[in-house]
């Protein structure tokens, strides 16, 4: 697989290996991680649509499609970090629920310590989260301007997009249930909220998308 000359190189686990790994009986990778694939996924398909819609046939779309690749690219930077974060810190809470808790202080630390763990866990996820919803107006701007062509690519990457944040939410409100503290509570509620609107957003991509293949 090339790598376009203008992409930042990425230092990655090859995809097999990582595939292989989800599928062993492993307490991670899991969802969190694949969730943030799914969003590495969908910028990499914005970010080719970009780079197709280009040359001089889309002069006057130059700065917008430039600007556009660039935080595509970005994104996917973001999701590949998101995907190892992720596994460590789903490590780090079934480290914190193996602590002892023969004691009241064992297990009043013991409570602490998952809590902690639960809140970073949830971070990853949060990110995906965010990184799907900083896609889908990339690709909104792509949509009436993008390159024939790749135009049901648009439409693939809000598709990866909602999936992205259809499966982080899942792993954000897993994690939700051991978290006591109101204010990460209510972030990440609020982060969570955000899901339904884009799904309706990436639903009417596609619905554009597939009615114009339809003419």
């Amino acid at each position: 697989m090339t790598t376009p000359a203008d992409a930042p190189e990425v230092d990655v686990q090859p995809l097999g290996e990582f595939l292989g790994q989800l599928a062993a009986r492993l307490p991670a990778p899991g969802a969190g991680a694949t969730a943030a694939i799914e969003a590495a996924l969908a910028a990499s398909l914005v970010a080719m649509v970009g780079r197709f819609t280009s040359g001089d046939g889309y002069a006057e779309h130059r700065d917008v499609v430039a600007a556009v690749i660039a935080q595509a690219d970005a994104v996917r930077t973001t999701c590949l970090a998101a995907a190892a974060a992720d596994e460590t810190a789903f490590t780090a809470v079934t480290e914190a629920y193996r602590l002892p808790q023969d004691t009241p202080e064992e297990q009043e630390t013991r409570r602490a310590a998952v809590h902690a763990a639960q809140v970073e866990a949830a971070q990853p996820p949060r990110d995906v989260i965010e990184a799907a919803a900083a896609l889908l107006p990339l690709a909104e701007q792509l949509l009436p301007i993008a390159n024939p062509n790749v135009v049901s690519d648009v439409a693939a990457a809000t598709a990866a997009a909602r999936a992205a944040a259809t499966t982080a939410r899942l792993a954000v409100e897993v994690n939700l249930r051991g978290i006591t503290d109101d204010a990460a509570r209510a972030d990440l509620s609020t982060v969570v909220d955000r899901v339904e609107e884009l799904i309706r957003r990436a639903d009417a991509v596609e619905a554009t998308v597939r009615e114009r293949l339809a003419r």
